[in-house]
């Protein structure tokens, strides 16, 4: 077997790393100030670094916590960078067609996108369908397709680029964000405290580290149970003082201004 920390390109994340940086750019993305274009480019940069590689090669061959790992950036880290990136503009042209207006005003609503997200985490994580996605890789495309596009809809009530689909309001951010990670922290519990190993495709996996299966189960679980909430904490922190300082302004309970979605005139 080749070795894990071998550095592979997959053709299928090149070309869909290409058609959406070639939207971006299509789009006029680039016109936008530097740090969104940099947020645009750092996400790219993280789908190529969490879907090639030695992350990747852990992920599906060896380590259930790398594919835990990858989970997360794919789920946690890719999304916020692509919506801070992407600027109104470039949203109002996808969503010209009444009919994804129409649906993206139903998602992006917090009850919605909270649901989107968590279900298929949820129902992903059972051994039958998990175990399934490993041994099929068009199956474990589409699972990947279906975690990115649910967290860019969990994310968007917090970092919305088009005032049309507004940001909840930042008391709503924090209790949107405390509630989804209950659902992600009692799977990753489950997965912790079990005492057995519930996904047997990385029982008979080559060992790495000297990890036994068992010992990576619960690596897996923990980073999902703890760094997984631990990074919303962390945005939840963030949301709180921005309350803070929008509050001594008066305006905390007021929709989020247009400066913040950089509106152009």
């Amino acid at each position: 077997m080749s070795p894990w920390n071998r550095w592979d390109l997959h053709p299928s994340v090149i070309t869909g790393l290409a058609l959406l940086g070639g939207l971006y750019v299509y789009l006029g993305g680039l016109k936008s100030p530097r740090r969104q274009v940099a947020s645009f480019c750092g996400a790219l940069v993280v789908l190529f670094l969490a879907l090639n590689g030695p992350l990747h090669n852990l992920s599906d061959t060896y380590l259930f916590s790398a594919h835990m790992a990858q989970h997360l950036v794919l789920t946690l880290v890719f999304p916020p960078l692509l919506l801070y990136g992407t600027p109104a503009h470039v949203i109002r042209s996808l969503l010209r067609p009444r009919w994804v207006m129409a649906i993206a005003r139903v998602v992006t609503r917090p009850l919605a996108a909270a649901t989107i997200f968590t279900a298929p985490i949820v129902i992903w994580h059972v051994p039958a369908l998990y175990e399934a996605a490993l041994r099929h890789h068009n199956l474990h495309i589409a699972q990947h397709l279906v975690f990115l596009t649910t967290a860019v809809i969990m994310w968007w009530p917090v970092l919305s680029p088009v005032p049309e689909l507004p940001r909840a309001q930042h008391l709503v951010q924090m209790l949107y964000l405390f509630l989804l990670g209950i659902p992600m922290s009692v799977t990753g519990a489950l997965i912790t405290l079990s005492d057995s190993v519930l996904y047997p495709f990385y029982a008979t996996a080559p060992r790495v580290g000297g990890l036994s299966p068992l010992d990576d189960q619960q690596i897996g679980g923990l980073l999902m149970w703890v760094l997984g909430g631990l990074m919303l904490w962390i945005v939840m922190s963030v949301v709180w003082f921005r309350y803070s300082v929008w509050d001594e302004r008066t305006d905390a309970e007021t929709k989020v201004p247009e400066e913040a979605y950089d509106v152009r005139r």
